[in-house]
């Protein structure tokens, strides 16, 4: 992958792992847990407090791995599933309010299936081995 495509897939991945982390990670790790913990209580999630942890993190620092390009497939693994999850939280609500869930999930799954692309720490790391 070279030239045009490169550029689309590192802005498409640096610009949905940053507003993910950023918009979305960020504001739970730095907010109250409680309230979080319990919607995942509610979706009968069993250690709500222990899920609602892992799936700030998936946001936050999976947002983080997608956007620089490490550890990319895992981590957009992780955050689709965290979509995933979102989405089917959302399952009964208007479009417009599932339809930021739908979009992480379908842009983190196509991430994790193809990968990060050239411009990422992950090929760095691949052409020093």
């Amino acid at each position: 992958m070279v030239g045009k495509s490169a550029v689309g897939l590192t802005l498409i991945r640096v610009v949905f792992g940053l507003s993910l982390a950023l918009g979305h990670g960020l504001p739970k790790l730095t907010g109250d847990m409680s309230k979080f913990a319990a919607g995942v209580a509610q979706l009968g999630f069993p250690f709500p407090t222990f899920f609602a942890w892992c799936a700030t993190l998936a946001e936050f620092l999976g947002g983080l791995l997608v956007a620089v390009g490490l550890f990319t497939r895992p981590a957009a693994a992780m955050a689709g599933f965290t979509m995933a999850v979102a989405l089917y939280r959302h399952r009964t609500d208007p479009f417009g309010r599932m339809e930021m869930a739908l979009l992480y999930l379908a842009v983190m799954a196509g991430i994790a299936l193809i990968g990060a692309g050239p411009w990422s720490l992950d090929a760095k790391v691949r052409r020093r081995a």
